[in-house]
């Protein structure tokens, strides 16, 4: 078990701006994918972004321009960088790591409140 640690949700206005960030507690060998997804007020997961361990980013259509993902690889921390924040959204953030061999490793995520 690789444990995963969200930070940095809140409760902000519509375009306000939030960093998460998703500490691993030690290193994790063999990433193929890093990334977000969002639990929304319904309960519906949705999928925010990817970064895999070749440098590329993905985004869903509806934070792209709006949400940066990146990590740092000294501090085994994945971050969400969220800007111009909008009501939709809103929802717990979890973040989660795939490894080449098949795992996948989930946080306990993070709550974000868009409101004004």
């Amino acid at each position: 078990q690789v444990p995963l640690m969200e930070a940095g949700g809140g409760l902000v206005q519509p375009g306000g701006l939030l960093r998460l960030s998703c500490a691993a507690s030690g290193s994790v060998s063999g990433i193929y994918s890093m990334g977000w997804y969002r639990l929304d007020p319904g309960n519906q997961r949705d999928w925010v972004a990817t970064l895999t361990s070749g440098g590329t980013t993905t985004y869903v259509d509806s934070v792209k321009g709006r949400f940066t993902i990146s990590r740092d690889n000294a501090k085994n921390t994945l971050y969400l960088q969220m800007d111009s924040l909008k009501p939709d959204d809103t929802g717990v953030y979890f973040c989660f790591v795939r490894t080449t061999d098949g795992n996948e490793y989930w946080g306990q995520g993070t709550q974000v409140t868009i409101s004004s």
